[in-house]
């Protein structure tokens, strides 16, 4: 974006020198900076390499003519926005409503006025220079826009969507798999005596354990599933268009990598390292909404602590009271 009126970029488009040596020497009198191009398909390779201001444009050329070279430019997304002074040599009102037409910003006869044509450059440039100004200020509104929704839906600690994305997600997901008959798994992990650690170790070192588990589980699923962290040391995956059996092998991946990882102070825990415990459920299997589905989870998870943590339960047992 051009700063500043009086160091734009204009491209100057004419068949005849005298012309483009007339126009230069007018608008370098002012600090403009002139590129000249000779026909209409130097004109579009210029437009695209150069990136004007803003176009004058002459109507009467060899190859392609004022109007066919207009049309282009403002047929591009990338260039439509450029102004276009079409220069011709009657003032012919058909010229000008073609002109129009095809997306023309302002029109100059010959033989020049010089302060007419600085005039009118000079206005389509301020208009220009309002218009990359606001694309500029939308642009950072649309980044801004997406900061905030980043912020709502991830968990400040872990960078892992929070609970509230989770379930939104999740309920989205279901609607899409009931619609095309597809599964999805949920699993529901919990950090094998997190509080312990968290007690020896203080909650800065619980905090980086939350963190480095987090950033393991994001970094091995695909991008179309989801992590989340559901609260405290419990957190959740989404396994889009996975079956039970899938889920499971996904899941003993995660518990075993988990486990093998060299954790910090890993082996004050009572079985010497960092283990999780983890429940699956998968639908239409198991449940078909989202509270039957991470109930069922849940469930799993509670019988995964009670048979001794370290663990992935997938199916049915009636558990016996766990204590942390």
């Amino acid at each position: 974006m051009q700063a500043d009126l009086k160091k734009g970029r204009i491209l100057v488009v004419d068949d005849v020198p005298v012309n483009i040596q007339l126009l230069t020497t007018y608008l370098k009198s002012v600090g403009y900076e002139v590129i000249p191009a000779r026909d209409g398909e130097e004109a579009l390779v210029m437009v695209t390499d150069a990136r004007p201001d803003l176009i004058l444009l002459d109507v009467m050329m060899p190859k392609l003519n004022g109007f066919d070279v207009c049309e282009k430019i403002k047929s591009e997304e990338a260039t439509r926005y450029i102004p276009v002074i079409m220069v011709t040599a009657l003032n012919d009102i058909e010229d000008k409503v073609r002109g129009m037409e095809v997306g023309a910003d302002d029109f100059i006869s010959k033989p020049f006025n010089k302060l007419e044509l600085l005039t009118r450059v000079k206005s389509l440039l301020r208009i220009k220079l309002l218009h990359d100004q606001l694309t500029e200020k939308i642009a950072e509104l649309e980044i801004a826009k997406e900061r905030l929704r980043q912020l709502a839906i991830t968990d400040g600690l872990t960078r892992l969507y929070n609970h509230r994305y989770f379930k939104e997600f999740l309920i989205r997901e279901l609607d899409r798999a009931k619609r095309h008959q597809l599964n999805i798994s949920v699993v529901m992990i919990d950090i094998d005596y997190f509080k312990r650690y968290n007690d020896a170790h203080g909650h800065q070192a619980g905090d980086m354990l939350l963190q480095e588990i987090a950033r393991l589980f994001s970094e091995n699923i695909r991008k179309i599933d989801m992590a989340a962290r559901y609260g405290g040391e419990e957190f959740a995956l989404v396994l889009l268009e996975t079956n039970k059996r899938a889920a499971a092998v996904v899941a003993e991946k995660m518990k075993n990598l988990i486990e093998e990882y060299p954790f910090p102070n890993e082996e004050t825990q009572p079985n010497g390292r960092i283990t999780i415990s983890m429940g699956l459920a998968t639908f239409p299997d198991d449940a078909s909404t989202f509270d039957g589905l991470v109930g069922v989870a849940d469930k799993r998870l509670y019988i995964a602590k009670q048979r001794g943590r370290n663990q992935v339960v997938s199916e049915e047992e009636q558990p016996e009271e766990v204590n942390d």
